[in-house]
């Protein structure tokens, strides 16, 4: 690890469309940039035994979870060469519907965007001790296994 400072990632309920495009305006005045790419994880509302997800309550070990996500941002720059990135991740109750997870990534060329994004995503959703109990709409609920 480097000794940059671990970022807090994490974002209390839903991510908003407002925040997405408010942290994709601010990029337009880096003109080292030639391609950008997104990711936004949504809320399903799938049937599960003739149930439907109404939405899911995230929770993290969230020392551990953000010391992860910084591990995996630095592979990332490592890796590929990136201008920039941001992951946010929600925490408590998001609706069907809404975005849970926010990751965004710059670089001069656009193949490294394409390849950078599907390494970060796979790797959060793999290495990341993030948790989502589903809520069904007649309140019960059940711990969501990742897919």
């Amino acid at each position: 690890m480097t000794d940059k400072k671990i970022k807090n990632v994490f974002r209390q309920g839903a991510i908003s469309s407002e925040f997405i495009g408010d942290s994709i305006a601010k990029h337009q005045t880096k003109t080292s940039i030639g391609a950008h790419n997104i990711f936004l994880g949504q809320v399903r509302a799938d049937v599960i035994d003739n149930k439907t997800v109404s939405a899911i309550e995230y929770t993290a070990y969230e020392d551990m979870a953000n010391a992860k996500f910084h591990e995996i941002r630095e592979a990332a720059f490592e890796k590929f060469e990136l201008t920039c990135m941001h992951i946010y991740h929600s925490l408590g109750t998001v609706k069907a519907g809404e975005i849970c997870l926010f990751v965004f990534v710059s670089s001069p060329r656009r193949k490294v965007v394409f390849e950078a994004l599907e390494f970060i995503v796979e790797t959060i959703k793999a290495d990341v001790p993030v948790f989502g109990k589903e809520i069904f709409e007649d309140e019960s609920h059940q711990w969501k296994v990742n897919n």
